[in-house]
C-alpha cells in the first residue's frame, strides 16, 4: 500500500493536476451556489473536455466540480434560504437564521470549516480504508435500504417544530410528490390527473426550487423597503467572525457527523441529503444547545455540512470497488472512469491501482485546496447579504428560473416550479414546516422501489425486516428516535408545569 500511495502521488503531483482541481473547485462552488444547478450538470457540461485530458488530471477537474458543487450549496442555504443542491436542504434550518441575526460571515465560515472537515475525513476513509467499507456494505439489500429510508423518515418528529401531527403530513405530501408520475414496476401513470407530462415524475431540483426560493419570494411579497430596519443598519461582519470557542465547541459535532456521513455515502442510492438530516438530528438530540437549534445555532450548521461533505469521498468507495455508483454525482463519474479505460469494480484495485491512489490522493487535494479557496472568497460571498432585498428576489427568480429550465430544457418544469411555490406558500401560511416534506421527497422512492423489491424476495412477508439483523437495527434505531422525541417532549411539559407551579 505504501508503494501504491508513493506511485499515485507521483503521479498526481502535476501541474496540470492543480490546474485541473483548481478550475474544477471554482466553477463548481459557483455552480453550486445558484439554485437549480446541480454537480450532476457541472459534471456532465464538463465531461466533454475530459475526453483529451489523461485520466488523473481528468477525474480530478470532475471531483474539484463534485465536491465544489456540494460546499457551494450551502452559501444559497445560508444567504437566501435557499439550498443551492439537495444535499444542503438542511443546512438552512440554522444557516438562514443566522443570516437573519446579521451573522453571515460567521455561518458561512463554519460551513467552509465543516465541509472540509467532513470531506477530509472521507477522503482519508476512501483512501485507507475503501475495500473494508465496500465488502460491509455489500452485505446490504433491499431489506435493509428499506429500514435506513424508514430510519430517515423518523427523524421527521424532531425536526416538527413542536406539532408532530403537521410534520407527519408534510412527510406524506413529500412521498406522495416522489411517487407522482410512471410506476417503475408496471409501468402504468399514477396521481398525474390525466397530465402526460407528468409521467416522468416532477425532478428533484423543481421540487426544491418551488418549495424553497419561490416560496420565500411569495412569502416576503409585501415587503416594503422603507420600513426595513435592516437598511438602515450597516453589518459589521468583521465582528461576527467565528471564534475559536465556536470552533472548539463543534469539534465532537463535525466528528460524529463526518463518521454518519462517511456511512452513509458508502451506501449506494443514499447521498448527503439524507446524510445531513440523519446528523442534524443526531447533533440536536446530543447537544447541550438543543432549544437553539432551528433559530441560527452554529452546531446545526457544522452537522449538515460536514455530513453532507462526507459523503463524496464515501460515495466512491463502492463505485471503485464494486462498480456500484452511490449518488447521481457518481454514476456520472462511472461513465467517466469509463471513458479513461478505467472499468470500476473489485478488478480497479488490481489493474489500475497507481491512478486509483493517485486520484484518492487528489481528492485529499481538493479537500485542502477548497478550505483555502473558501478563506478567499468567503467574506465577498457574506456581502451578498447587503445587496437590497428588491434587487436580490429579482436575481433569485432569475438564477432560479434559468437553473429549472437548463436541467431538461423545458418551460413545463418553470410552471411545475411555480405551482409548487405556491402551494409551499400556503403550507406555511398554515404552519406547516417544509423540511418535513423535502425529507419525503427524498426517501419516498427509496421506501417504495426497495420496500417492493423486499416482497418479492420474501414471497410478501414482513419478517424479512426483522430477521436480518441490519434491517432490524435500522427499524430499531427509527423506533428509538421517536421514542427519544416523545420522551424529550414529556419531559419539556414537565419542566413547564413545574415552573408554572
Amino acid at each position: 500500500m505504501l508503494n501504491n500511495l508513493m506511485t499515485g502521488l507521483a503521479l498526481m503531483a502535476s501541474a496540470e493536476s492543480f490546474i485541473a482541481i483548481f478550475i474544477g473547485l471554482l466553477a463548481g462552488i459557483i455552480i453550486g451556489a445558484i439554485p437549480g444547478l446541480t454537480a450532476d450538470i457541472a459534471i456532465i457540461l464538463c465531461l466533454p473536455i475530459t475526453y483529451s485530458m489523461e485520466p488523473i488530471p481528468a477525474m480530478l477537474l470532475l471531483l474539484g466540480l463534485y465536491c465544489g458543487g456540494t460546499y457551494g450549496g450551502s452559501i444559497t442555504a445560508i444567504l437566501i434560504n435557499t439550498p443551492g443542491t439537495p444535499s444542503s436542504a438542511a443546512t438552512v434550518l440554522d444557516g438562514y437564521p443566522l443570516t437573519q441575526q446579521g451573522k453571515p460571515l460567521k455561518a458561512l465560515t463554519m460551513a467552509l470549516y465543516a465541509s472540509f472537515f467532513g470531506g477530509l475525513f472521507s477522503a482519508l476513509v476512501l483512501l485507507f480504508a475503501a475495500p473494508s467499507i465496500a465488502h460491509f456494505t455489500q452485505m446490504f439489500g433491499p431489506p435493509e435500504y428499506f429500514c435506513i429510508a424508514v430510519f430517515g423518515l423518523s427523524i421527521i418528529a424532531s425536526i416538527s417544530n413542536g406539532n408532530i401531527i403537521k410534520g407527519l403530513l408534510g412527510g406524506l405530501i413529500g412521498i406522495f410528490i416522489a411517487l407522482l408520475g410512471q410506476d417503475s414496476v408496471s409501468g402504468t401513470l399514477r396521481f398525474t390527473f390525466g397530465v402526460r407530462r407528468l409521467g416522468a415524475g416532477i425532478p428533484l431540483i423543481v421540487t426544491l426550487v418551488g418549495l424553497f426560493a419561490i416560496a420565500e419570494l411569495l412569502s416576503r411579497s409585501d415587503y416594503n423597503p422603507r420600513t426595513d430596519a435592516t437598511r438602515k443598519q450597516h453589518l459589521k461582519l468583521d465582528h461576527e467572525k467565528l471564534s475559536w470557542a465556536e470552533i472548539k465547541r463543534c469539534l465532537k459535532t463535525m466528528t460524529i457527523s463526518s463518521v454518519i456521513g462517511t456511512i452513509v455515502g458508502a451506501i449506494p442510492g443514499t447521498g448527503g441529503g439524507i446524510a445531513a438530516f440523519i446528523s442534524y438530528d443526531q447533533a440536536k438530540k446530543t447537544s447541550k444547545y438543543r432549544d437553539h437549534f432551528g433559530h441560527g445555532e452554529i452546531e446545526g450548521v457544522s452537522a449538515t455540512e460536514s455530513a453532507n461533505n462526507a459523503t463524496t469521498g464515501s460515495t466512491l468507495i463502492p463505485l471503485t470497488t464494486l462498480g456500484v455508483p452511490g449518488d447521481g454525482c457518481t454514476a456520472i463519474l462511472l461513465g467517466a472512469f469509463m471513458l479513461q479505460g478505467m472499468v470500476p469494480g473489485p478488478s480497479m484495485f488490481k489493474e489500475h491501482s497507481d491512478i486509483l491512489y493517485g486520484i484518492m490522493i487528489g481528492l485529499v487535494v481538493i479537500n485542502i485546496l477548497m478550505l483555502i479557496i473558501g478563506r478567499v472568497f468567503t467574506p465577498l460571498y457574506a456581502n451578498i447579504t447587503r445587496i437590497p432585498y428588491e434587487l436580490m428576489s429579482a436575481i433569485i427568480i432569475v438564477y432560479c428560473i434559468t437553473g429549472v429550465y437548463s436541467s431538461e430544457a423545458s418551460t413545463f418544469q418553470v410552471l411545475l416550479a411555480v405551482i409548487i411555490g405556491a402551494f409551499s406558500f400556503l403550507l406555511r401560511k398554515l404552519g406547516f414546516g417544509v423540511v418535513p416534506i423535502i425529507l419525503g421527497v427524498v426517501l419516498g422512492d427509496l421506501v417504495e422501489t426497495n420496500f417492493r423489491n423486499s416482497m418479492v424476495m420474501s414471497g410478501n412477508s414482513l419478517s424479512i425486516f426483522v430477521t436480518r439483523p441490519f434491517s432490524l437495527l435500522f427499524l430499531a434505531l427509527a423506533v428509538l428516535s421517536i421514542g427519544m422525541f416523545f420522551y424529550k417532549a414529556a419531559k419539556d411539559r414537565k419542566k413547564q408545569k413545574t415552573e408554572l407551579d
